[in-house]
């Protein structure tokens, strides 16, 4: 049975666009990765959780006291907290102003 043009256009496509879009993830990834190098060399620490994730963590612990994993919760939320109020340039985008009103939450 013989492939049709289109299925061999495809395959076609498919052969010279993967590896350029692989390579390209690639790339970006190891840039972020190689950002994050530099500030763990320079700081000693770097933020866990972007702006968005850590309110979402938040919500949970608030939403889920009772949880076995609600004290692990609080712990990583309050690191991430005290982290971020000692380094001088965080990897994720906080600006001072969401910094400034964070505050750890107590158990």
């Amino acid at each position: 049975m013989a492939l049709s043009t289109l299925a061999w256009a495809t395959m076609a496509l498919s052969i010279l666009v993967l590896p350029g879009v692989a390579t390209a993830i690639l790339v970006r990834s190891m840039r972020s990765e190689d950002r994050k190098l530099a500030l763990l060399e320079r700081q000693d620490n770097i933020d866990s959780y972007s702006p968005r994730a850590l309110e979402e963590l938040r919500e949970w612990i608030q939403t889920n006291p009772n949880d076995p994993y609600a004290p692990e919760a609080r712990e990583r939320y309050n690191e991430c907290v005290r982290t971020l109020r000692e380094i001088d340039d965080p990897y994720y985008d906080w600006s001072p102003e969401q910094i400034e009103k964070l505050e750890t939450i107590e158990e």
